[in-house]
């Protein structure tokens, strides 16, 4: 509401505040978003697949891993229920994002399953560390963080896959972002200071996926190895534990 003296008051000022604090809080994620999502919908026009598919992913999918990892696999002539798996492995962290945010979405109404699907790693690194600030609505300013972070993926795959298909560009080098992203993951894993033993079991299961297994179920394999390993390191640790108390 517009006041006598010309100031905006009510729900009008505090959505353009909470708006402003998104913004500022997610412009990192724009740069990053919008250049890796141009590269992804380069890379799905180039794979031989239509344009489309990629705001399509953007909206629905939304996680860039997949998306690229999707795009390899669809290419491949892989069937949905291999990329189903794939999808639900890779993507399996976010379990643990979305309970450690059940107390801030606590109350969000309608809002909690868009909360929940929008919860990257990067909008879940804003919504644990920042705090709205003073006369912003909470839950208003994670919404709005999430929605903008979708956007920029969206406009970025979108812009790509539009590039791609009506220009004669070259997406060869552009599906590196894939093992670029990974790589960062990887570092800021290692950073966290987890437990070194789990990095040396992920490289063991690539080693023996890549020796016994047709390159593509590589991660597949890989994955499944690897939680083999770590599940029977899981009971051997137990059961020593059990008898030195016995």
């Amino acid at each position: 509401m517009r006041m006598k003296d010309g100031s905006v008051s009510g729900a009008g000022a505090g959505g353009a505040s909470a708006f402003a604090a998104a913004l500022r809080a997610t412009f990192p994620v724009l740069l990053g978003y919008t250049t890796l999502g141009l590269a992804f919908g380069l890379v799905l026009v180039d794979s031989g697949l239509p344009w489309w598919l990629s705001p399509l992913m953007a909206a629905f999918v939304y996680a860039g891993a997949a998306q690229f990892m999707g795009v390899g696999l669809l290419a491949s002539g892989a069937g949905v229920g291999e990329i189903a798996l794939m999808t639900a492995l890779l993507n399996a962290r976010h379990l643990v994002y979305g309970l450690s945010m059940l107390e801030r979405f606590a109350g969000s109404g309608p809002l909690k399953s868009y909360l929940v699907f929008g919860l990257t790693d990067e909008t879940y690194g804003i919504l644990s560390t920042e705090e709205p600030p003073a006369g912003v609505e909470p839950l208003r300013f994670r919404a709005l963080v999430t929605a903008l972070d979708q956007a920029y993926w969206f406009a970025g795959c979108t812009a790509g896959a539009l590039a791609g298909s009506a220009l004669p560009l070259e997406a060869e080098g552009l599906d590196f972002a894939l093992t670029a992203l990974f790589v960062v993951l990887l570092v800021e894993q290692v950073l966290a200071k987890r437990p070194k033993s789990v990095f040396l079991t992920g490289a063991v299961a690539s080693g023996l996926a890549l020796v016994f297994v047709a390159p593509r179920n590589f991660l597949l394999a890989a994955m499944g190895i690897g939680m083999a390993i770590l599940l029977g390191a899981r009971v051997s640790s137990s059961r020593r534990g059990g008898g030195g108390d016995s």
